[in-house]
């Protein structure tokens, strides 16, 4: 029986035992630990020296340097915090939290006590330990330091995406977030509201509210159903994944935007590649529209 360990975060990083056991091999436990980990945290679960030797030389796990183990195959981003003795946090941690990103950082993310590799970005003090396995920090921390760290459209789709999974609340995050130094911070919880399905919706609904346009989502019509926006209660805007170009979700859409029509209103649709590089573009033709002026 081996004890499985828990990586917490505290003082600001500090990993403990927690009373949580399953019966794992090492490979197991590695695998559920990312694949990679701290030998220190392999002892900590019961495992001797001996067993971590004989893993290593028959080939099963990788000695990455003293103190470092992983499975061949182990995600880079992984490694570099077990490497740094850290956690992933901010942007490199939201896959791993399954939170909304707007655009793929290749630049590290790490919550660290000490100075982080060269070209990481090392933020400082930990809210709430993690209760992962993985060298991942908690949701809370990976969301005010991204809240502190990136552009306020960025943070604001990361929080949008973790209010939606239910597991945090802006009451919850703007309690941790006070003083002046977090201004900005909560300004970015102002544009959030939990009603987008993906992180290009909370860009649109952003930009129609910014440019003074009265935006009403998640709209449920009758003869058309449930819109992605209604602006000023006559203009549809629907926004399409890459689930909307499959055949059967195309025959949907163009009965959709049939119904739309033969109820009077009208309808402009725009993808990932519109709504996040060319804004204006679509700003220009939804004020087209709701001037009742359009190009001919």
């Amino acid at each position: 029986m081996r004890c499985a360990i828990h990586i917490g975060v505290g003082r600001p990083i500090q990993r403990s035992v927690a009373a949580v056991c399953w019966s794992m091999d090492l490979d197991q436990l590695l695998r559920h630990a990312g694949s990679v980990a701290a030998t220190s945290t392999l002892r900590r679960a019961g495992f001797t020296d001996r067993d971590i030797r004989v893993a290593v030389s028959e080939g099963r796990i990788l000695r990455l340097r003293h103190g470092v183990l992983a499975l061949p195959g182990a995600a880079p981003d992984l490694v570099a915090a077990v490497l740094a003795n850290g956690l992933l946090t901010c942007a490199s941690a939201a896959p791993h939290r399954r939170l909304w990103l707007l655009h793929p950082h290749q630049q590290l993310h790490l919550l660290c006590r000490h100075a982080g590799p060269p070209h990481a970005v090392v933020h400082r003090g930990s809210l709430v330990p993690s209760t992962l396995l993985l060298p991942v920090a908690s949701t809370t921390d990976v969301l005010v330091h991204g809240l502190r760290c990136l552009p306020t459209v960025e943070s604001a789709v990361l929080v949008e995406s973790a209010l939606r999974q239910g597991v945090t609340t802006l009451g919850y995050l703007r309690e941790r977030l006070p003083g002046s130094r977090n201004g900005q911070a909560r300004r970015a919880l102002d544009l959030v509201d939990g009603s987008a399905d993906s992180a290009i919706e909370v860009v649109a609904r952003i930009l129609f509210r910014a440019n003074g346009i009265f935006t009403q989502t998640q709209v449920d019509l009758a003869g058309i159903g449930i819109v992605d926006f209604l602006l000023e209660g006559f203009l549809i805007v629907e926004l399409d994944g890459a689930t909307h170009l499959e055949r059967k979700q195309v025959i949907k859409d163009r009965g959709r935007n049939n119904a739309s029509t033969l109820c009077g209103y009208p309808v402009l649709r725009y993808g990932y590649a519109d709504v996040v590089y060319h804004p204006e573009k679509v700003l220009s033709e939804v004020w087209q529209v709701l001037r009742g002026r359009t190009v001919h």
